[in-house]
């Protein structure tokens, strides 16, 4: 397909009404719900709700992802210039016709422009939000206290960014680097909204950031850094499809270090199945992507169930503590479904959204404390000494 076929914009004011059709619902129940609240407490609604729905849409990716339905309309933003797969009926029955199994095929052509229309609908709700950010912000005078608006609109740029790698994940025929890019552009997505619902639920009850002491605070940075990179060697493992290189447990191929090539598999630039070089990529390299992610899985997991042990020792941050422990469990056990079940799609999209959900649940810790000048922070110690005073 030429360039001009390839991003045919056609379609984009149609795409965009439907991403407005979608999102007028949650946005119709926000209001309802909070019709006699304070604007912070609909910001805040609309912010959590949001929240709620870039994590489906993080595991709906997943999904895209994972049933190879991706290039199920192989241009951008609609599918064949249409904005619905009905429109392109006759352009996608000639391509399945072609090649029944895909890469486009009518199922897939629906889960892919479902996963754009998700999209496009959160991207009006986090354009809505910056507006009525902005607006709360203009009257502080009237005793309104909204979030910075330029946390929203950051967030904003983001997601138009990451619509910018949706678009390049198809064009350039799911090149593993931009499709890793646009898995953790979603995890961001998700940590700048965590932010922005702990701020605003802060800024309504008047609630103090947990003081902490320098030691957990430093655990807690150290886990999300990990984690990040932990994340991003998951979706190198999934974009190059290697889940089964590695097929027994606990060790890989009968072996405690198997044969691997990690310049083939860690060289960042290149066609998905095919080395820099352009040849076929090797089953070493392979292996090496999964393994270096699943030793790296030891390490954050056991880093995380510390963190998990020390959060709960403070009351304060006993939720985020327990939801932690809940989680590696289920990171644990998909993860190991993923190799000795021959890669389920459950627990592949569990996978994926146990990883959304571990960065929400640290972006949550670490947005809700702060150091306490004391290393004993006995203020941390008791949940009421968080709270301004009468």
């Amino acid at each position: 397909m030429t360039v001009q076929e390839l991003y045919d914009l056609s379609p984009l004011a149609r795409m965009m009404f439907v991403g407005a059709l979608l999102a007028a619902g949650p946005l119709a129940w926000v209001w309802f719900r909070n019709r006699r609240a304070t604007p912070l407490r609909r910001i805040q609604a609309l912010t959590l709700l949001t929240l709620f729905l870039t994590f489906d849409l993080v595991l709906f990716g997943a999904f895209t992802r994972l049933t190879d339905s991706g290039l199920g309309c192989p241009d951008w933003p609609g599918c064949y210039g249409h904005a619905s797969p009905l429109g392109a009926n006759v352009h996608i029955a000639a391509a399945q016709s072609a090649m029944p199994t895909g890469p486009v095929t009518h199922g897939k052509a629906w889960v892919e422009m479902v996963h754009r229309y998700l999209a496009t609908s959160v991207g009006v709700l986090i354009l809505v939000l910056a507006v009525a950010s902005w607006l709360g912000w203009r009257g502080r005078k009237a005793h309104v206290h909204p979030i910075n608006p330029w946390w929203p609109t950051l967030t904003l740029l983001w997601v138009c960014l990451q619509g910018a790698f949706g678009a390049l994940t198809v064009t350039m025929k799911l090149f593993p680097a931009i499709v890793t890019l646009h898995l953790l552009g979603g995890l961001v997505l998700l940590a700048l909204l965590c932010v922005q619902v702990v701020r605003s639920a802060q800024g309504e009850g008047g609630v103090l950031p947990v003081l902490v002491g320098p030691g957990l605070r430093w655990l807690l940075g150290l886990s999300f850094a990990l984690l990040v990179v932990q994340v991003a060697l998951g979706g190198w493992v999934s974009t190059n499809y290697a889940v089964l290189a590695c097929s027994d447990f606990p060790m890989c191929q009968n072996s405690w270090w198997p044969t691997m090539n990690f310049q083939q598999g860690f060289a960042l630039w290149r066609e998905l199945g095919l080395t820099a070089a352009g040849e076929p990529i090797s089953f070493a390299a392979l292996t090496a992507i999964h393994y270096v992610h699943r030793i790296m899985a030891v390490i954050v997991l056991t880093l995380l169930g510390v963190l998990a042990w020390r959060l709960n020792r403070v009351p304060a941050l006993r939720r985020p503590s327990r939801w932690l422990a809940a989680l590696v469990s289920l990171q644990l056990i998909t993860g190991l479904s993923n190799v000795v079940l021959d890669w389920p799609l459950v627990a592949a999209v569990l996978h994926t959204g146990g990883a959304g959900a571990l960065v929400v649940v640290l972006t949550w810790a670490v947005a809700a404390s702060q150091t306490s000048p004391s290393a004993k922070a006995s203020i941390a110690l008791d949940p009421s000494l968080s709270r301004h005073p009468a």
